[in-house]
């Protein structure tokens, strides 16, 4: 394909998917910045009730959030056999070395995890983020298993669009590697900038080294597993602490 289809292409993915959840992110903090008292006042909510009152209304909402915000992926993929490329193991997101993946994910959970915890903690006691809700769902039986399919859509959709598609059409484009890496782990920081400056930063260092992990793996599987196992542990573990920890910040 030429460049300027390439071009065209990537811009168009990027504008159906997360390249609009950074323009909606920054226009977000636009407003918590303008808004009277600090950011951590304010809460930036991620799980939240489509029809408080309404169980099953609400799951159905749930369901189709889910279900609709996978289209990007699958648009990818579609124009990844398009390429003649193999699809999705062409970023390496198949099922040929899933134990492996998950090995790698896990560790890679386990590192980040536990430094973005710290880095979270810091950076709202300063006054540089919002107070993060990663769900606030009713008690209703659907609840955690929604929580983890909500955590495995984002991982997908993330990982598959801003670390594999992305790299490959950059690639393609004839973009330096240091240049793929800014431009990738920049737009990853920049859609969770409704979070705060504290978002931004952390999710924007995390890109980068998801990055440098792809260069060196290949694949794309084992960093679903890792964004999956953070986000997994973020929602389902904020559902059974809140409320009975004292470290755990509340709105």
């Amino acid at each position: 394909m030429s460049r300027r289809i390439l071009r065209s292409e990537t811009v168009l993915v990027l504008a159906l998917s997360l390249g609009a959840s950074a323009l909606s992110s920054l226009i977000s903090f636009v407003g918590s910045v303008t808004k009277p008292g600090g950011l951590k006042e304010q809460a930036a909510n991620l799980n939240s009730s489509f029809a408080p009152g309404r169980p099953w209304l609400d799951l159905a909402w749930q369901l189709f959030g889910i279900t609709t915000a996978l289209v990007p992926v699958a648009l990818v993929a579609h124009l990844l056999y398009r390429e003649r490329a193999g699809g999705m193991r062409a970023i390496g997101f198949d099922r040929t070395r899933p134990w492996q993946d998950l090995g790698r994910g896990t560790l890679v959970a386990a590192g980040i995890g536990s430094v973005g915890l710290v880095f979270y903690l810091v950076v709202r006691a300063s006054g540089a983020n919002l107070t993060v809700v990663p769900e606030s769902l009713p008690d209703v039986w659907w609840k955690y298993p929604v929580l983890i399919l909500s955590a495995i859509q984002n991982s997908v959709v993330e990982e598959v669009i801003v670390v594999g598609y992305l790299l490959r059409r950059l690639d393609q484009l004839g973009w330096s590697p240091m240049g793929s890496l800014a431009a990738s782990s920049v737009l990853r920081g920049s859609y969770h900038l409704y979070q705060g400056i504290g978002g931004f930063v952390g999710n924007m260092v995390m890109g980068a080294v998801f990055v440098l992990l792809y260069r060196r793996w290949g694949r794309v599987g084992p960093l679903v597993a890792a964004h999956a196992l953070l986000d997994i542990v973020a929602f389902v573990g904020y559902g059974l602490l809140v409320g009975k920890v004292g470290w755990l910040p509340t709105p």
